[in-house]
């Protein structure tokens, strides 16, 4: 097996034109032969480039809407023939197949139709198969050929045959190789997961997953992890699409409690007013809303000042000066917003460890997506958690009605709550979190741990009273027993929302009942495990 092997003709086939003409012509100054299809031959020799048509070289028109044209011995035979094998040879001398020693294709737009909201026929009919043919044969012979797909591998072709005299080395077209196997396999993932949404088969046969690197990450959740960021291709704003305007490089942990401090503020429309999210550990230690932005923050981080330190801050609304003084006041390690003014980056500037991270706008918490968790020998596909619950979808099971101001606090606790972890308690009032416990074995010790955390707060700010007196309480799930509704009626409480569904409910609702509790169902759960 050659460790280099000379470029001496190239078949050219593309959709993507970006770079295209500076790169022909440096392979045709290299002494590299064009041979070409349809389009793309025809852009080149309008530049003046010597180009061989492939109906040439197959003595074969293009036909059927140009459906059929490089699927042809010819083609496919110039690519997988192995030059060092004398029946090989021997079968390209006898039928007349010249060796095509470099392949450039990039694939139809498959992915851009799609997201652009194509019909089913035109999505079909931008389905490639000519493309994926010839990939997969050069790929398969990288031994002799050289395959490129991406337009970023232009550069280092070039690069390649420059030290190399025109040759590209055994290494160089592994490389490639492989980029070009994972191209198709993703093309093919973006293709059939397109196909079960159009045929709404929720559990198809063969799940394909593909990504686009977008990082090489320092290290994953502890630095003897090694780890890296992919792009899924979607256009959902957030931390993967975000501008990041200074600060350090983004850190796995980073990325992931920065998606979850987005997704949970994107549940605050910002015509609704300003709200704050302070996430640590994927966990929200702080969530309120405000007249201002800055009094958003400020509502928020007076929940847990504690753990806010070093977490992520996630706004709905663009940043400004007065937010970011307000939020320069401690160490933070990301902010996130759908945009920034420049009095706010003069304020961040003085900080230069802090991440700043701009978006496009929110990310539509009802919108359909894919969760994906990986497990020993497989991997768990579920629905993203977009359930929503309205006022009017809530079932008032005590004697007493919520008050408004109640009602409000219900929905905005149980807002949060769908982003706390299981099991997950919230006491909210006035519109800002007083108190969060995530993650607990047992949904009472959540409740404990929610309601000492707000004894903590109260005692930091100085304050006459707890927090949690008078407060709304949300539960991810429902009470299997009345003690969680007793605690949190010991801690001030006055109303509670959770899904019901409990074969102690009436026990429950007794409970809440006897404590004067107002108490709605809301029949929809929101584990996060």
């Amino acid at each position: 097996m050659p460790d280099l092997v000379p470029l001496r003709s190239a078949l050219i086939s593309v959709s993507d034109k970006t770079g295209l003409m500076p790169f022909a012509k440096a392979l045709v100054a290299a002494g590299v032969r064009l041979l070409s299809t349809g389009g793309t031959a025809k852009l080149l020799r309008d530049e003046g480039l010597d180009v061989r048509d492939v109906a040439d070289l197959t003595d074969f028109p293009e036909m059927m809407d140009g459906r059929v044209k490089t699927l042809h011995p010819k083609v496919h035979g110039g690519l997988l023939a192995l030059r060092d094998n004398d029946q090989h040879k021997a079968a390209m001398e006898a039928h007349g197949i010249e060796p095509i020693d470099l392949l450039i294709v990039n694939l139809y737009p498959f992915e851009e139709t799609v997201a652009g909201g194509a019909g089913y026929d035109d999505a079909i009919e931008n389905i490639d198969i000519g493309g994926p043919a010839m990939i997969r044969a050069a790929a398969k012979n990288h031994a002799f050929v050289s395959v490129v797909t991406d337009v970023q591998d232009y550069s280092a072709v070039l690069e390649q045959i420059a030290v190399n005299k025109g040759a590209t080395t055994f290494a160089f077209r592994q490389q490639l190789a492989l980029t070009a196997y994972s191209r198709t396999a993703a093309y093919d993932a973006a293709v059939s997961g397109w196909m079960a949404g159009a045929l709404k088969e929720a559990t198809p046969r063969r799940r394909a997953l593909a990504g686009t690197l977008a990082q090489t990450l320092r290290y994953g959740e502890n630095p003897h992890q090694s780890a890296a960021f992919y792009l899924d291709g979607s256009d959902r704003p957030g931390v993967a699409s975000a501008a990041q305007h200074q600060g350090k490089e983004l850190s796995y942990n980073n990325i992931n409690d920065t998606d979850a401090a987005f997704e949970l503020v994107s549940e605050f429309l910002p015509n609704d007013g300003p709200a704050c999210a302070i996430i640590k550990h994927a966990n929200p230690c702080g969530v309120a809303r405000g007249a201002t932005l800055a009094q958003a923050y400020a509502r928020a981080y007076d929940c847990d000042r504690t753990s806010a330190f070093g977490g992520i801050v996630a706004l709905n609304q663009p940043l400004d000066r007065a937010t970011a003084e307000e939020i320069t006041q401690i160490f933070t390690e990301v902010v996130i917003a759908p945009g920034v003014d420049d009095d706010a980056k003069e304020v961040f500037a003085a900080k230069k460890n802090l991440r700043l991270l701009t978006t496009s706008g929110l990310a539509d918490p009802q919108a359909s997506a894919l969760a994906i968790r990986q497990v020993s020998g497989g991997f768990l596909v579920q629905d993203r958690d977009n359930g929503h619950v309205a006022a009017a979808d809530l079932q008032v099971v005590t004697k007493r009605q919520p008050t408004e101001a109640e009602l409000a606090d219900l929905m905005f606790a149980w807002t949060v709550a769908k982003h706390v972890k299981s099991n997950a308690i919230v006491y909210a009032k006035g519109g800002a979190t007083v108190g969060i416990g995530a993650g607990q074995m047992s949904r009472v010790d959540s409740t404990r741990i929610a309601a000492r955390k707000a004894a903590d707060m109260a005692e930091t700010l100085g304050l006459d009273a707890l927090p949690t007196e008078g407060a709304a309480v949300a539960s991810d799930a429902f009470f299997p027993f009345a003690d969680g509704i007793l605690t949190a009626a010991e801690a001030g409480a006055t109303a509670l929302i959770q899904p019901g569904g409990s074969v102690r409910d009436d026990e429950v609702i007794a409970a809440a009942d006897e404590a004067g509790l107002a108490m709605v169902f809301t029949g929809m759960r929101h584990f996060r495990h």
